[in-house]
Order: structure tokens, then C-alpha cells, then sequence
């Protein structure tokens, strides 16, 4: 960190930080304290902390080593160990020198690549070499003997390389007929009818596994096969079968196991010191089981039954868990088989202390419907082959957090990401958090380019030495803001939820249907000003100004004195006021034409007239649809679906601030730097050359009710500048995914008959016939805003819209987005010809007389009516 001169005094220090220190909410207590650190560059956090890798090493947490530190007692400062800018992430780590490894180590990604636990491994190899299958089934005839057992009853093969062969060999039956449990997991075997007739020879068998084996692939006919052969199997691959009984649900109550497999104690009831039983995850389709009662397990206090797609009825499931006398926690699944509703599943089990870790009075306290306080951490995942950059990339939303710049100007566009060092890094999440954590950036000469960024820790509660320290993810965030959901981001959320999230989400979808208000003629007049003089536009557009040259309009330079106002910025009451625009004035936008602009709110017009039409990709409000989105997320996981995504701003032009990714945890933290929608990523677009590219469309309003439309014959394509690819690296590489290059990146003009023959060409196909498609799409979306919001309508408003389109790989035309008052800069730039109709020569001068020409003289030139 480059040395830095510091404010002369504390009140030069306030002076220029004041706003960024009330910001923080940093107490005032400790903001000279604060000061003083920032001057002497005092990074002391080591005196007082420690790192400890936890989770079996998938974490780091912190820990308070000094003595105790009560609250609001101090600050420390916390140095960002990576500062970025999101599409610069991907070629930092492969740029700078010790970035990934230092990334990897803290996000405990490297675990599998550390040389000296890779020795430790192969040494421990070395001592124990693995017996092979008949010395194990000797050992363990042997060793029943050693203990006074006739007969062994529990048997483990595991990862022996056993294949069908060798299991006909062995000849277990005959060695161990009385066998109860059986392990074969992790071998070879394969063939469905060799292994089943061996097995079922086992009449007593109560638990058998077979998991990761070749014969696993055909789970089903195996399965069945067995219970036939095996009327008294109970557990099957870890899954109860409908045969499931006492073995099992002492198996789970810890009543059987390897060193007792069966109860000895006749007359005597085997469940009845059960206290908790975990059931989770065992594919249990009823609980009305003999066994499973208060008479059998009357000192149960702890069930879990989570992840079991039950069959039994609300009510019955509710009947039966009240008859458990000593019932005080629950664990299951919300939404699930008790219902959605926390609150109703607690009311209707008053004896329940606890639901999913949550007390019972705080549930009531708080209202939540889904609860649960006893989330896994979401822990990266790789393959051992993926590089150790692709590994923090995938990983490092766990980790970052985010600022965006600002001065007296402007806000930046882009925000910063950083991820604070092993120390701040190392904060958990907690609830109820006893540190509190912010962004701060000191400037020592007052100036922003000054600025070195820090982040700043302080207790908020009492800690004492040997505390874990924890902050808030979601700091500031209540559930208005969605925070369970946005948990999805660290924990494992309850999936069920979501998914049920996600159904009535499509439900609701599928009842949309509104009725078209499409005009059948116009009764939209022409304008025509009564003493005969041309119509005067006032225009800020540099193009309006050059090239719309037709002796009917004339331009002025006066608002007041215009008759139509044809501008860039958007006009409001207060601007009408401030300008003294009046009614008599046309005006190229239409009010409430954010329905149609503003992405979130074009998805939503779109669904709520057409319900989920093939031409919108499926798209998620962030501020409010979060939940049906991860549900959607999930759906794709579980069938194995492509799960790339897009991320939108509501309302930034030139694709600032949006991102293509498959992380949900990326996804969900995108959030975090303002409001978007989330799209599914059109995956497999038609391609031009081997390029991604789309179509801009002009289309022109004259009215809304009647609806009168018309699309500019001229169009023009938007060209990637590389070849496509899905390959992660080039999700950060603009010019791959994003075709817009009039920002940055270069422009690569091909003019509109040249493609399209090309096109044409290149995919046997017609384009009319793609032309006609998009036709009727652009028709319908503006239907849909026509339905929606037909506060749209008004006399004096006429526009264009530029309606931006992509390709799949069938040329189904996919909606992008609506853009107000579009670049027209290629329309007016290049000739080209009108590739239907009477296939005439247009002009690109001509541009803004034929589109003035339609909207205000009532002219079909170069254009078409939808």
C-alpha cells in the first residue's frame, strides 16, 4: 500500500470526510480514533485476531485472541487485498503476479493443490495398503468368533473393485446367512441380473447399498428386483422402502448399527429411548407406520423429516406428531408437507419449542412464513482439472463486496468490487452479528484521485477472547428487501420454497391473456399549421437537425416557438413548466411509455398482456421476483438445463453494468449494485459467420388508441467482433457476448441487403419469412402496451421506438429490449435499399423525412404499416 501524507489535523480530516464517516455508521466515539489510525497507517488487527480454517478446511473464520473488547471500544483497518472492475476480474488474476494463489489460499479454493498435504497423503498410502476382499471376509468371520457371535450380521465391501464376477465367487450367502446389512458401494458391479439373483439370497436382509456402482444406472428395475427377492429389505440405498419398519427407524434413532445390528433384549421394545431421529432425505412417502408412534418411541423430542416427498395429508401428519408426548423439535420443509406457512405449522403443534432451529415465540414475533436457522454454507465447487483462476472466479462471490465512485459530478457508471484481506475475509455470517463492517476511502489530499480505499471494522456488541467475530451480509437489509432469498447467495436456502415459488410464478403467468386494442384504421390527424408556414421543430438531436430538409418542416431554435418537439431528454411536468410547453405541441414521446423502455417494466407489460410468449426470454424483476427466479435456477439444476443468465440495469443504455453468468450466488449479489432484471441468456443464437449478432429495428407511433404503427423498412445488424464460444474466459470478454460497439471495441458495418444475403446463404433459409416473424412480435409488443397502460394514449404525442431483436438457432425472433428516441446515426449514415415492397434505393439523408413524413403528414414512405 503506497504511503500516503495524511490530513495535518483531525478537523481537516472531518472536513473532507464527514459525509463517508456518517456514511459507515461509524459511532462518533471513534472517529478520531479512526483518524489516527488513517494517519499512521496502523493495521493492528493482528494484535487482536486470529484466523482458523474451520469446515474441514472449506472456511476461515475469525477469532478474538486478546482479551476482551467491549463494544464500540475501537476501530481497525482493513487493507482490500484485490480491487476490480467486473470485466476486468477474469485477466487480473492471469495478469498479476501472485493474485489468483493469493485468492485461491483465502477462498480456500487451493485445499486440493497444497504440495505438503498432497506428501501427507501419498506417505499415509505407502503404510496402509489395502486388503483384498478375502481377507476382509476372513477378518470378519474371525472376528464374530473373537466376540462370541455365531454368525456375522453387518458387512462392509467398499471400493473392493468387486465385480460380477468376483461377487459370484465369493460366495457371501453361503459364508453369511443371516446377514442384516450389507454394503457393496463404490465396486464394479454391473450386470442387473447377476447381482439381483445373488443378493436376494440374503432372506434377512434389512439394509443394503449399492450406491456408485455401474448397476446404479439402473436404480429402478434393480430396485425392484431386490424387494421382490428381499420381502423384509427396509432400506435400500439409503432410501426407506415402502417396507420400512422398526430396522429402519432405529438405523436413524442410532439404535442399529455396525457394532449392534439387531436388538437382543426380547419382550422389549427397541425404540423406546429414542430421543432424536433424524429422517431426512429418505424418500419416505408415509409416516403412518406401526412403528413410528408414541407406544414405540415415547421419549422422542427431535424428528427431522425434511426432503421426503410425503404422501400423507396435512391434517393426518398434524394428528400424528401431536400424539408425541415429549415432541419439542421439528425440522421439515417449508413449503413441504405441513404446509407453507411457519406460523400456521407452529400454531397447529403448540408443544413444538423449536421449528427448523427457530423458537416458536420468535416465529410468532416476527410473522416469517419460511424459517430456518440451521443453513449449510454454499462452499465452492470445482474439478480437480479447472484452473485455479476459474476457481476464484466462480468462488469469489462468497467473498467480495462492492463501492461505486462518485464526486460533485457524476456517479460512475461501473462499480468497483474488492475483496478485503485474509483478516476481513476471514468475518462470517451471523444474524446477530457482534462486528460491524464498511467500505471507507481515505482521501489524504481531499481529492478523489487521492483516494485509498479500506474497509473498517468495530464491535457492535461485547466479544471475549475466544469468540468467533461475525458481521452481517445482508447489513441494513430487512425482509421488504428480500433477505431469506438473498441468503441463497451463502447458504443453502431451503429449495422446495423456491421451487414452489417458481409454479405460482408460472401459474400466474399462464393465465394472462388480455384482448388486443389494435385500431383497424387511423383517426389520427395530420399536422398542419392554419397560416400555412411549415411546421416548426425544435430539436437537441444533431442528425434531426442536418438531414430533415423537407420544405414542410423548418427548424427553430426556440421551444416555445416549435410546433413539434422532437428532443433526447425526457419530459415531465416540471419540465413542461420550467419551458412553458403547452397542449398546442407535439411532443415525440408518450407518456407512461416507461412500460415499454424501462426493461423491468417492458417484461412486466409483456406478461401481463401475453403471459410467457416464446419470443421473451423467461425475466425476473430482482427488486421483487428474486424468489421465482432462484426456484427457476433450481429447476434447471435438478434436469440438468443450461443456467446461463443476464443481468440487466432497469434502465442503462449500452450495456453498462450487465453481466452474463451461471453463479446463482453471482447472480443474487449483482443486486447489490442497483436494480435489475434477470434474463435467461439466449445460449444458442443463429450466428453470422460464426459471430453473435442483432437486428435493430425503428418503429414508428403515431397513436395508441386508435394503436397506429409502422415499422421502418430500413433496418440494421450489430456484429460481435469475436467468434461465439461459451467458454467461461470469454463470459468477461465484451466483444464476444455484446454487440454494441459505438462506445467501445470497434465497429464493424455491414450493410443490411449484404447480410442478409449472406445470411441467407450461409442458413438456407428465407429472411421474409424471419421478417414476417419479427413483424408480429414488435405488433405484439406494442398491443401489450397499448392493454396495459392505456394511460399511454395522448393527441399530441408521436414517437420512435428502436426494438432490439436476436436470433436462436431456429430464426425465433427474441425480444431484447425497447429503446426511446434511438441512435439513429447508421440510418442516417449509410444508403442501403429497401429489401421489400418495391425494393427502392433509400437514401440515408433521407432518414428523418420519411419517418417526420409518416408520423405528422400521414405518409407511407419506407415504412410499413403493422
Amino acid at each position: 500500500m503506497p504511503a500516503a501524507a495524511p490530513p495535518r489535523t483531525y478537523e481537516d480530516f472531518v472536513k473532507v470526510h464527514g459525509v463517508l464517516i456518517a456514511a459507515s455508521g461509524l459511532p462518533r466515539s471513534l472517529h478520531r480514533r479512526l483518524f489516527d489510525k488513517l494517519s499512521s497507517e496502523t493495521f493492528d488487527g493482528g494484535a487482536y485476531f486470529q484466523v482458523e480454517p474451520c469446515e474441514e478446511g472449506r472456511q476461515r473464520r475469525l477469532v478474538l485472541t486478546a482479551g476482551a473488547l467491549p463494544r464500540e471500544s475501537d476501530v481497525f483497518l482493513v487493507d482490500h487485498a484485490w480491487t476490480f472492475r467486473l470485466p476486468d476480474a477474469y485477466n487480473q488474476l492471469l495478469e498479476v503476479p501472485g493474485l489468483a494463489q493469493r485468492m485461491a489460499a483465502l477462498m480456500c479454493v487451493d485445499i486440493d493443490l497444497n504440495p505438503s498435504d498432497a506428501e501427507e497423503a501419498e506417505g499415509v498410502g505407502e503404510e496402509n495398503f489395502k486388503l483384498n476382499v478375502a481377507d476382509v471376509v476372513e477378518n470378519e468371520i474371525r472376528e464374530a468368533k473373537e466376540k462370541g457371535n455365531d454368525t456375522v450380521r453387518w458387512l462392509e465391501l467398499e471400493e473392493m473393485d468387486i465385480d460380477d464376477d468376483m461377487l459370484l465367487s465369493l460366495e457371501l450367502t453361503s459364508k453369511f446367512p443371516d446377514l442384516l446389512a450389507l454394503s457393496l458401494c463404490g465396486n464394479k458391479l454391473k450386470n442387473v441380473g447377476v447381482v439381483a439373483e445373488e443378493l436376494t439370497k440374503f432372506k434377512s436382509l434389512r439394509a443394503l447399498w449399492l450406491n456408485n456402482n455401474p448397476v446404479e444406472k439402473c436404480d429402478v428395475q434393480m430396485e425392484q428386483q431386490i424387494l421382490k427377492g428381499c420381502p423384509g429389505l427396509e432400506i435400500y440405498n439409503s432410501r426407506f422402502t415402502p417396507n420400512y419398519g422398526e430396522w429402519a427407524l432405529g438405523f436413524c434413532g442410532g439404535v442399529y448399527g455396525k457394532d449392534n445390528p439387531d436388538f437382543g433384549h426380547q419382550g422389549e421394545s427397541p425404540l423406546k429411548n429414542i430421543t432424536s431421529l433424524d429422517l431426512s432425505d429418505r424418500c419416505i412417502r408415509s409416516l403412518k407406520n406401526k412403528p413410528f408412534s408414541p407406544v414405540e418411541m415415547p421419549l422422542l423430542s427431535h424428528l427431522n423429516i425434511r426432503g421426503n416427498p410425503l404422501e400423507d395429508s396435512v391434517s393426518e401428519l398434524f394428528t400424528l406428531l401431536k400424539r408425541f408426548p415429549s415432541l419439542q423439535s421439528l425440522e421439515v420443509d417449508i413449503p413441504g408437507p405441513l404446509g407453507d406457512n411457519a406460523v400456521e405449522i407452529a400454531e397447529s403443534l403448540p408443544s413444538i419449542y423449536l421449528l427448523n432451529g427457530v423458537k416458536a415465540s420468535q416465529i410468532f414475533e416476527t410473522g416469517k412464513l419460511v424459517v430456518d436457522s440451521m443453513l449449510q454454507p454454499r462452499f465452492p465447487e470445482w474439478t480437480a482439472e479447472e484452473s485455479v483462476v476459474d476457481r476464484v472466479v466462480n468462488a469469489m462471490w462468497l467473498y467480495v463486496m462492492t463501492y461505486r465512485l462518485a464526486d460533485e459530478e457524476k456517479l460512475d457508471e461501473s462499480s468497483v468490487w474488492y475483496v478485503m484481506d485474509e483478516l476481513g475475509s476471514a468475518l462470517r455470517h451471523s444474524d446477530e452479528p457482534n462486528f460491524r463492517v464498511a467500505p471507507f476511502l481515505y482521501m489524504p489530499d481531499g481529492t478523489l484521485e487521492s483516494a485509498v480505499s479500506y474497509s473498517i471494522l468495530w464491535p457492535i456488541r461485547n466479544v471475549d477472547s475466544g469468540d468467533e467475530c461475525t458481521r452481517d451480509f445482508l447489513f441494513g437489509i430487512g425482509e421488504d428487501k428480500q433477505r431469506s432469498a438473498r441468503l441463497t447467495a451463502y447458504f443453502h436456502t431451503p429449495q422446495n420454497y423456491f421451487l414452489q415459488e417458481y409454479k405460482k410464478f408460472c401459474q400466474n403467468l399462464q393465465s394472462k391473456r388480455l384482448p388486443s386494442s389494435l385500431g383497424k384504421s387511423s383517426f389520427v390527424r395530420s399536422l398542419c399549421r392554419s397560416d400555412g408556414e411549415p411546421l416548426h421543430v425544435y430539436t437537441d438531436i444533431p442528425q434531426v437537425e442536418e438531414f430533415l430538409t423537407r420544405p414542410e418542416f423548418v427548424i427553430t431554435f426556440e421551444m416555445k416557438n416549435a410546433d413539434i418537439i422532437w428532443t433526447s431528454t425526457q419530459v415531465d411536468e416540471e419540465v413542461k413548466k420550467a419551458t412553458g410547453i403547452t397542449e398546442r405541441q407535439v411532443i415525440n414521446q408518450f407518456p407512461f411509455e416507461a412500460c415499454l423502455v424501462m426493461k423491468h417494466h417492458l417484461a412486466d407489460t409483456v406478461q401481463k398482456a401475453h403471459g410467457s410468449p416464446e419470443w421473451l426470454q423467461p425475466t425476473y424483476n430482482l427488486e421483487t421476483q428474486l424468489s421465482p427466479l432462484i426456484g427457476d435456477y433450481f429447476s434447471r439444476e435438478k434436469d440438468g438445463a443450461n443456467n446461463l443468465w443476464i443481468l440487466k440495469p432497469w434502465n442503462m443504455a449500452r450495456t453498462i453494468d450487465t453481466t452474463v453468468t451461471d453463479n446463482l450466488s453471482a447472480i443474487i449479489r449483482m443486486m447489490e449494485t442497483g436494480p435489475k432484471i434477470c434474463q435467461k441468456y439466449i445460449e444458442h443464437p443463429a450466428l453470422f459467420q460464426g459471430k453473435k449478432f442483432d437486428l435493430r429495428y425503428v418503429v414508428l407511433v403515431r397513436s395508441i388508441n386508435p394503436l397506429e404503427l409502422f415499422l421502418a423498412d430500413v433496418f440494421w445488424v450489430r456484429l460481435a467482433n469475436n467468434p461465439y464460444t461459451l467458454e467461461k474466459r470469454s463470459l468477461f470478454v465484451y466483444e464476444t457476448h455484446f454487440t454494441v460497439m459505438n462506445y467501445r471495441g470497434t465497429i464493424n458495418h455491414k450493410n443490411t441487403p449484404e447480410f442478409v444475403n449472406e445470411f441467407e446463404q450461409e442458413h438456407n433459409v428465407q429472411w421474409l419469412d424471419i421478417h414476417e416473424r419479427v413483424r408480429m412480435m414488435i405488433k405484439s409488443v406494442f398491443e401489450a402496451a397499448a392493454s396495459v397502460q392505456p394511460e399511454m394514449h395522448s393527441p399530441t404525442s408521436r414517437a420512435i421506438y428502436g426494438v432490439d431483436v436476436m436470433l436462436d438457432t431456429n430464426f425465433q425472433p427474441k425480444l431484447l429490449e425497447v429503446t426511446y428516441c434511438p441512435d439513429c446515426t447508421r440510418a442516417c449514415k449509410y444508403d442501403t435499399e429497401n429489401l421489400f415492397g418495391t425494393k427502392n434505393a433509400v437514401k440515408g439523408r433521407d432518414f428523418y423525412n420519411y419517418v417526420f413524413g409518416c408520423l405528422f403528414l400521414d405518409e407511407e414512405n419506407n415504412v410499413s404499416r403493422l
